[in-house]
């Protein structure tokens, strides 16, 4: 941990002082993409820390809070890049869209179906929490339908972009509607988000004992994981720079842009929910996969709206129709698949084609 903040904190200070100078030599290939490779470790690593601190909290606050700090932290480091790049270009409409998009596909198709395929191989056939599932969704169906479909289809605007007034209505209700969710989350039905528990048996317990749980201990974990996350945010803008000129220079989609800051972000998180499917808890797993994507539609969509209203922007949301065929398809097969007790290797294969799809329709859509 002392090395990879070392690090972090190194390159914040270098790009403080050199920044500037090395910003401006971008038409040079090579020193492009040095300067990419270089913040791209450094801001995964320090993704990797901040997921070891929230995992930390996790054990010592026990469920659903130890996986809602996660989802919670890699939102913000989400968010922050997103930011970056739409202030820093100040031509990226449909970033916010596509990062998103793109969160969803790598998450519940993506990471969902590479899991469920692992978790079945090694267990066969694997139990989950089916309220759990079954509340994620119904917040991630009405959020991902108002932030990136109903755009398509208003008669304020012709491109899938919002008025003020809907701007506003929109943020304001998937706001309230995630906050509705949290409070369910770590209220009267915390309960939904434990383990699977058979017929008969004990309930566990709402909080996890830990050996090493007392205040302080919180506290400094908490303290760590504030420490890991800052480097990412001062280095975002960079990265961004340097991700927007990329992009416009190889001629390739703008999509990639919300793919490359998607990967970054959910890397991580995703090798963790990997671990919990191998270890047999996919309660874990799903508390991280559907509770990441929870979280980024209900803090990115009026994060993003936020800044294109206040810098002046034009935020596109809605999807293309082939994206929001996927969508549709995505939203179905998570519910079919999360609507019944236990998964097998089959659900994990449908999810991965959808996803093998989407990619495809990345570069020749």
């Amino acid at each position: 941990m002392v090395v990879r903040l070392g690090v972090a904190w190194a390159t914040v200070a270098a790009f403080a002082v050199f920044g500037g100078g090395w910003l401006g030599g971008l038409d040079a290939p090579l020193v492009a993409a040095g300067l990419f490779a270089w913040l791209f470790a450094v801001i995964l690593w320090s993704a990797f820390g901040v997921v070891h601190e929230a995992e930390e909290l996790a054990d010592r606050l026990g469920e659903p809070y130890g996986t809602l700090i996660l989802t919670l932290s890699i939102v913000v480091i989400e968010v922050a890049l997103v930011a970056a790049v739409m202030l820093g270009a100040k031509a990226a409409p449909t970033l916010g869209r596509d990062t998103m998009f793109a969160v969803i596909m790598i998450v519940m198709n993506g990471l969902v179906g590479l899991g469920l395929i692992l978790g079945g191989l090694r267990h066969h056939r694997q139990n989950y929490n089916l309220d759990g599932a079954g509340a994620y969704l119904a917040a991630i169906i009405p959020l991902t339908t108002i932030a990136l479909i109903i755009p398509n289809f208003t008669t304020s605007t012709p491109d899938g972009s919002l008025t003020v007034v809907q701007a506003v209505a929109f943020s304001v209700l998937t706001v309230v509607l995630y906050g509705i969710f949290l409070l369910l989350q770590t209220g009267r039905h915390s309960d939904f988000f434990l383990d699977f528990v058979k017929p008969g048996a004990d309930a566990p317990e709402a909080r996890a004992a830990h050996p090493d749980a007392g205040r302080g201990a919180i506290l400094r974990h908490a303290g760590l994981l504030l420490v890991s996350l800052l480097p990412i945010v001062l280095l975002s803008k960079s990265l961004a720079a340097i991700l927007d000129h990329g992009i416009k220079a190889l001629g390739a989609p703008s999509a990639l842009g919300g793919v490359i800051i998607a990967a970054i972000v959910f890397t991580p998180e995703g090798i963790s929910a990997v671990k919990a499917i191998r270890r047999d808890q996919l309660q874990r797993a799903i508390n991280l996969c559907l509770g990441a994507v929870t979280s980024t539609v209900g803090l990115t969509v009026p994060a993003v709206l936020a800044i294109g209203l206040i810098s002046g922007q034009r935020v596109v949301l809605g999807l293309a129709p082939a994206e929001m065929a996927v969508l549709a398809m995505t939203l179905l097969l998570s519910v079919i698949t999360f609507s019944r007790q236990g998964t097998t290797v089959l659900e994990g294969a449908v999810h991965l084609v959808v996803f093998l799809a989407y990619l495809t329709l990345i570069f020749s859509p």
